[in-house]
């Protein structure tokens, strides 16, 4: 399987601070941003990983991340999204890339504790379609929502005022070579962007969207609030500051 972080975008809503750098780029807590979803691939034993960015800063990320070495890689691909157009968008960049086999796609500003590795297990022994990580969180209206009946997704909403469920879509998704052909059909949306949640919906059309749910914390670090939360996270999980079920002994649900 290969991997794909996606670290493009303008990262408006972190200015001043990605003024003058991508926000992937920042540092949470003792390392930059970018680290996280990489170190969670390699950590799953995936070997061959696209960055996809864009902006000004992207030379940058050549300058930090070099050939993978201090990741134990040989080797990492970038590629280069102009403007902003959406995470399916920035996904298309990756088909030459991926040439047919399945990809794990993580967006570079999701940060979470655990191992990627059972996830990736289950995609495998799936077979073929997608599958999606979901986290149960207080405040669903802020992501997709998936609608959930049994072992099935029937769909997903993108910010619903009213969340058909209490779980967030988040930024870990693995597809086959089909995912590729689907966001071809996509239409921008209202915010002039493709979706990843159509592509999602458009697997559970299909029949073929599994999921699983999520244990130890996640956050994204797109908002300077979440970027405070992702550091603290990554400090008390460090300092092992965590309750006998592995939460953070900060956190209350």
């Amino acid at each position: 399987m290969k991997g794909i972080v996606l670290a493009g975008g303008l990262g408006t809503r972190l200015h001043p601070l990605t003024k003058i750098t991508n926000k992937h780029l920042l540092p949470v807590y003792n390392k930059p941003m970018i680290y996280y979803p990489i170190e969670k691939m390699v950590g799953a034993g995936i070997r061959d990983i696209l960055i996809v960015t864009g902006g000004k800063n992207a030379g940058d990320f050549l300058r930090l991340l070099g050939n993978g070495k201090e990741f134990g890689l040989d080797h990492i691909n970038y590629t280069y999204q102009e403007g902003e157009g959406g995470i399916a968008a920035a996904l298309t960049l990756a088909e030459f890339f991926a040439d047919g086999k399945p990809v794990c796609v993580i967006l570079g500003d999701n940060i979470f504790e655990q191992s990627i590795s059972g996830y990736l297990e289950n995609f495998k022994k799936q077979g073929s379609g997608a599958r999606i990580v979901l986290k149960e969180v207080p405040d669903p209206q802020r992501f997709g929502v998936p609608e959930i009946r049994g072992d099935r997704i029937v769909r997903i909403v993108e910010k619903p005022r009213n969340p058909p469920s209490g779980y967030a879509v988040t930024g870990i998704y693995m597809y086959d070579a089909e995912v590729f052909e689907f966001i071809k059909t996509l239409k921008p949306s209202d915010r002039g962007e493709l979706e990843i949640t159509d592509v999602n919906n458009r697997y559970i059309e299909k029949g073929r969207m599994r999921f699983d749910i999520m244990q130890g914390w996640w956050t994204d670090a797109g908002t300077f609030e979440s970027l405070h939360r992702a550091s603290n996270l990554v400090r008390r999980n460090l300092e092992g500051e965590c309750n006998p079920d592995g939460r953070p002994s900060f956190i209350s649900e």
